[in-house]
């Protein structure tokens, strides 16, 4: 019996892991290797770990995992989870049945890309979604915003600390003139019409092409397409949710508990904000020191 399961063993995962281990305690984490940044060149912001591979961070991180003995690592999907606290039961896809007291999800997101040729190609390199994680290295060039809702106005201002050009790209969407208006006032120019495709030029460059006028080469192009769990376990145990402007995340209290005891989540699956590895990082450490606490007697 494992004191802890953890499925999804990104840097939230991980984080979860090395706390529980510290503590002595029993942990198995499962594993897909399918991170969502693995299409990144580099991650940033990690303490430590600034502009690094985010593949080669998480492969320090489990080699150094290895130094606990209570900590296992397993290449496997979560194929079901069943019980209550203290008594939960998870199969895996290699057929392995596991038993724990408690459960850390941390499976994370997968985004669901748009059907615009060029779209997914560029994902990670010239299309990003957190000024956070790239804005630094493409500061003061021009940047594009591809509308996707009111939370896009917000997204513009936030722009502004890194950049003064900006172009958006309404892509089918109206936006409410108080909005125009003020985007006109920041002389933010607003291109109409649909992306049709999007093309790659190396590095972070790209060219966005329109089905009502000229192409728009751009240094950067920020977007934020919907993106969904990359499980379905919470819906098999019936989690409380959250509905937020890019998906659903999992709702948990300050612990990192969701709505039924004992089971605890961390990273992109629980934060509906901008997703950040080190954000992950310390909810993975919260979730790991939270529910190895509740197991004291």
């Amino acid at each position: 019996m494992n004191d802890v399961i953890i499925i999804g063993g990104s840097f939230a995962g991980i984080a979860a892991a090395l706390q529980l281990g510290r503590a002595r305690r029993k942990v198995t984490v499962l594993d897909t290797g399918l991170p969502r940044n693995r299409f990144a060149g580099h991650s940033h912001g990690l303490l430590g770990h600034d502009h690094k591979p985010p593949l080669e961070i998480l492969a320090e991180a489990r080699q150094q995992l290895t130094r606990y003995p209570t900590i296992r690592l397993v290449n496997a999907r979560a194929d079901s989870v069943s019980g209550a606290i203290d008594h939960y039961s998870v199969l895996t896809g290699d057929g392995e049945s596991l038993g724990a007291r408690r459960l850390i999800l941390s499976y994370g997101v997968v985004d669901q890309m748009p059907d615009i040729p060029g779209f997914a190609e560029s994902w990670g390199t010239s299309i990003v979604p957190c000024p956070y994680c790239d804005g630094f290295e493409v500061a003061g060039q021009h940047w594009g915003l591809v509308w996707s809702g009111p939370q896009s106005h917000n997204y513009v201002r936030l722009y502004h600390d890194w950049t003064d050009t900006l172009t958006v790209f309404a892509d089918g969407h109206d936006i409410p003139p108080d909005i125009q208006a003020d985007l006109a006032r920041r002389h933010i120019p607003v291109v109409d019409g649909r992306i049709i495709e999007i093309t790659h030029l190396g590095g972070h460059n790209a060219i966005v092409k329109l089905d009502n006028g000229p192409n728009v080469a751009l240094d950067i192009l920020f977007a934020h397409p919907r993106n969904k769990p990359s499980a379905s376990l919470h819906e098999s145990l019936g989690l409380a949710t959250v509905d937020t402007p890019v998906g659903v995340v999992l709702k948990v209290d300050e612990r990192r508990e969701t709505s039924m005891p004992g089971i605890y989540a961390a990273g992109d699956l629980a934060t509906p904000f901008l997703p950040s590895v080190t954000l992950a990082s310390s909810q993975g450490a919260m979730a790991g020191i939270f529910a190895q606490q509740s197991m004291l007697v």
